[in-house]
C-alpha cells in the first residue's frame, strides 16, 4: 500500500469512490469544534480534490493541503476554475498556489509543508493500512503547532467483512495513535439499511466518527 502506484491507478482510472461531490456536512457542522481564526493556518493531508478545500478557504487565510496525485491537485484547480501558480521543487514534489490556497503534489511524508494551527483530516488516516497509521500521525503531529488541535473524522466497521481502503479505524486505535493528547468524541453516525455499504457491500455495521484532538495543555 505504500506503493504510491496504487493512488495513481485510482486517480488516472477516476475510480474515486472517496470523493465527495459537495463539502463534507460533517466539517461544516463541527469545524468550530476547533475553535478556527480566520489567522489560523490549515493543513488538510491527502486532500484529493476535495471540496473542503475551498469551503476552508473561505474561513481562513492559508489553507495548504497535500496530495501524491498531480492529477487529483490539477483536477482541483481546473474545476473551481482557478489558474495556479505552479512551481516546480526538488524531491519530485510541485506546489500549486492561488489565493489563500496552497497544495503541494507528491509524497507527503516527505512535503517541505508549513506548520498548522489546525488539521482537518477526513479520508487520510482511513486511506492508510494499519502498518502505515503511526507514522502518518507523528507527522501530522510534527506538523502541529503548540495548542494547535485536528478534526478528525473516520469510519468503523467490521474490517474482515470489506477490504480496505476506506479502512475502519476503531477509537481505541484513535486513542492509541494519538496518546499524549486529548481525545474528545464528538459524534457516531450509524448506517441504516439503506446505506450503500449496509445494503451494497452486505456490511453488518457501518458507521461515521467525529474527533476533536488536542494537545495537552
Amino acid at each position: 500500500m505504500r506503493d504510491p502506484e496504487f493512488w495513481h491507478s485510482k486517480w488516472a482510472a477516476n475510480h474515486i469512490g472517496f470523493h465527495l461531490e459537495d463539502v463534507n456536512p460533517l466539517l461544516v457542522r463541527f469545524w468550530q469544534e476547533t475553535k478556527p481564526k480566520r489567522s489560523d493556518q490549515v493543513l488538510v493531508p491527502l486532500c484529493g480534490k476535495s471540496e473542503d478545500l475551498a469551503w476552508l478557504a473561505t474561513k481562513h487565510d492559508q489553507v495548504e493541503g497535500a496530495e501524491l496525485s498531480h492529477i487529483a491537485v490539477r483536477a482541483f484547480f481546473a474545476e473551481h476554475f482557478y489558474t495556479p501558480t505552479v512551481t516546480t521543487l526538488s524531491g519530485q514534489h510541485e506546489l500549486y498556489q492561488f489565493d489563500e490556497l496552497a497544495i503541494y503534489a507528491g509524497d507527503f511524508f516527505t512535503a517541505p509543508l508549513s506548520k498548522a494551527d489546525i488539521v482537518y483530516d477526513r479520508a487520510a488516516l482511513i486511506a492508510l493500512p494499519q502498518e502505515m497509521r503511526l507514522e502518518y500521525v507523528q507527522r501530522v503531529r510534527s506538523l502541529l503547532n503548540p495548542g494547535g488541535g485536528i478534526l478528525l473524522i473516520t469510519l468503523d466497521y467490521p474490517q474482515e467483512e470489506m477490504s480496505g481502503p476506506p479502512f475502519s479505524v476503531a477509537q481505541s486505535e484513535v486513542e492509541r495513535l494519538f496518546a499524549g493528547m486529548k481525545v474528545t468524541h464528538l459524534f457516531e453516525d450509524i448506517a441504516d439499511e439503506r446505506h450503500p455499504k449496509i445494503a451494497q457491500k452486505g456490511l453488518s455495521r457501518f458507521a461515521e466518527h467525529v474527533y476533536l484532538i488536542e494537545a495537552i495543555d
